[in-house]
């Protein structure tokens, strides 16, 4: 319930800063309140605290799971560099690359693009979770 009370704050304060109708605004955190005690609230809490505790593992294969996955993916964007360069020398082999890239990226399961993103979030939330309750710098 730690996880859940400091939730709480931070959300209430997003609607205080995104919603400008005082109105809408007491309605939103109405309705954040309420959802205070119901079962979503509370799985969501579930699924942030195993990121957390993913997060925080001893073990070096689970704690660096998502930083690796994150750096494979930086990556495969940086490589635009050496393409842009490549193509302002030989046009027709920087195309033939960029097909067999794109090829090869079409041939990816769309579950792992979602993996990707979920992953990149969680742990992204997971950091700032850590660095307002002190544990991270």
């Amino acid at each position: 319930m730690a996880l859940l009370e400091s939730l709480i704050g931070p959300i209430a304060s997003l609607i205080d800063k995104l919603i400008p109708d005082k109105e809408a605004r007491a309605k939103a955190k109405l309705e954040l309140i309420a959802l205070e005690g119901t079962q979503e609230l509370k799985a969501i809490e579930a699924r942030l605290a195993a990121i957390v505790a993913e997060a925080n593992s001893k073990d070096p294969w689970t704690s660096r799971a998502r930083p690796s996955f994150l750096y494979v993916m930086y990556v495969l964007l940086l490589t635009a560099l050496p393409m842009g360069v490549l193509a302002a020398f030989s046009p027709v082999t920087a195309k033939d690359i960029a097909s067999g890239m794109n090829a090869y990226l079409a041939g990816l399961p769309e579950p792992l693009y979602a993996l990707f993103g979920t992953g990149y979030l969680g742990y992204t939330a997971a950091r700032q979770w850590g660095k307002v309750k002190g544990v991270e710098r």
